[in-house]
């Protein structure tokens, strides 16, 4: 069995480290210092990157050069050894690994999805967040709906490991999105427990944020209302609903 386990890094931001037996995989290291940390004496095999931002990426040449491993990403990063494209597939601690390609955030973003034993495990790096989703740094609201589609439509029970702890934050941007939302409710209280242990509120799921996501229910009426007055049309489809509570929540 695969197991996955946070390293904390910078102010808010998770690397992810992946251990099967005594090998070891990280994603996004924006900081080798705390992967070297939780290492300890053990060598690393390989290194996962999602897209090129620095505090995804700032971590990789000084691990390469540590432990001249390979780096599996989106070909425009440097250090990358190994490019990844839409629908590549390969095989990372004995298990498949499935690529998409998740543009919005930025044009080179990939997501990750390991599948171990009928379990998904999905790294996404900044497209899909616990109860939110990246800003548009270089793409457009119509490829980041799509891309959020892609990622809504795995299982249920997939895990999603997004790269940072913004879960309260974006919790209460979907409260005030849909405010009679009761798993929203829910989720607040089992966050807030979790932060108040210094706990995580990661790894989330699928469903969990197709319940409680205002960025994966824009179909919801309540969610349309809510965008309507802020602006979008009446006959608004799901792209301007989603492009509106965007906006919105870069300025909340």
């Amino acid at each position: 069995m695969i197991t996955i386990n946070p390293i904390p890094a910078f102010s808010d931001n998770y690397i992810w480290h992946l251990q099967r037996n005594d090998e070891h995989w990280v994603v996004d290291p924006g900081d080798a210092a705390p992967v070297v940390d939780a290492l300890g004496a053990n060598k690393l095999a390989g290194i996962l990157v999602t897209h090129h931002h620095f505090d995804h990426t700032g971590g990789v040449a000084d691990l390469v050069a540590r432990y001249q491993c390979p780096v599996f990403g989106p070909a425009s990063i440097d250090c990358v050894s190994h490019p990844l494209e839409n629908g590549d597939q390969f095989t990372l601690l004995d298990v498949g690994a499935t690529v998409i390609s998740v543009p919005g955030h930025t044009l080179d973003h990939i997501a990750i999805i390991l599948r171990e034993a009928g379990k998904y495990h999905l790294f996404c790096g900044d497209t899909l967040f616990a109860a939110g989703c990246g800003r548009l740094f270089e793409g457009t609201p119509e490829q980041m709906y799509s891309s959020l589609g892609k990622l809504a439509e795995l299982p249920p029970d997939t895990r999603v490991y997004c790269a940072h702890e913004y879960t309260l934050a974006n919790l209460k941007f979907a409260s005030a999105a849909e405010p009679d939302n009761e798993a929203i409710r829910a989720r607040v209280a089992a966050a807030e427990e979790l932060r108040h242990q210094g706990r995580p509120t990661l790894p989330s799921s699928i469903q969990l944020e197709q319940d409680t996501n205002p960025f994966l229910r824009c179909g919801e009426a309540a969610v349309r209302r809510q965008a309507i007055q802020r602006g979008a049309a009446e006959d608004a489809g799901p792209v301007e609903i989603f492009a509106t509570l965007r906006h919105w929540k870069d300025n909340f």
